[in-house]
């Protein structure tokens, strides 16, 4: 049987579910039947006091966890919805791949938080009419709530929603961004 070659857009979501899995625990070399193995271990020669004793540099801390998601809250989407609260920019992925789109909404969601933006409206667009079969229609409508849930995008997004009809219903999200971190340099 020969394999086929994964397209750009299969490599790219690829590529975040690795990113987004962990490996599990290794077992334990002794299971719980079996008794302990029992070697003979030869009595250890007490080494001389005069031999200098360096340490290994302890390991760096592990970074944090990505801090988890959360939902907009219901007070924001209203005041969304009926315009009191604004949208501080807005991102149209029709008609691109999904590593175009993937791209895009990255660079877009950096940008709106570098300039202190709060809430912005993606829209993914719902899909072809039709019957839902699963043969690739409103792949973005899929695949932009995983992205946003990915370690990478994790840093810039609080949370996120589908949007109010009148900002394209379930063919938007309401995305909620992390305010950025003063940096200090020096």
């Amino acid at each position: 049987m020969s394999r086929r070659r994964l397209s750009d857009d299969e490599r790219v979501l690829w590529k975040g579910v690795v990113r987004s899995i962990k490996p599990l625990r290794k077992p334990s070399p002794i299971e719980a039947d079996e008794p302990p193995p029992k070697a003979a271990q030869p009595a250890a020669k007490p080494r001389p006091r005069s031999a200098p004793v360096t340490v290994a540099p302890s390991a760096p801390p592990k970074p944090a966890a990505p801090p988890p998601l959360a939902a907009l809250g219901r007070k924001t989407k209203k005041r969304i919805a009926r315009g009191t609260h604004s949208i501080d920019g807005r991102l149209d992925l029709h008609g691109m791949t999904q590593a175009e789109a993937h791209d895009a909404l990255f660079r877009f969601l950096r940008a709106r938080q570098a300039r202190g933006g709060k809430v912005v409206l993606v829209i993914t667009g719902k899909g072809a009419r039709g019957g839902d079969d699963g043969g690739g229609r409103g792949v973005l409508k899929r695949m932009v709530p995983l992205w946003l849930g990915l370690p990478e995008f994790r840093g810039l997004v609080i949370g996120f929603e589908s949007a109010a009809v009148g900002h394209g219903g379930e063919g938007a999200l309401y995305v909620s961004l992390r305010k950025t971190r003063a940096r200090a340099d020096g």
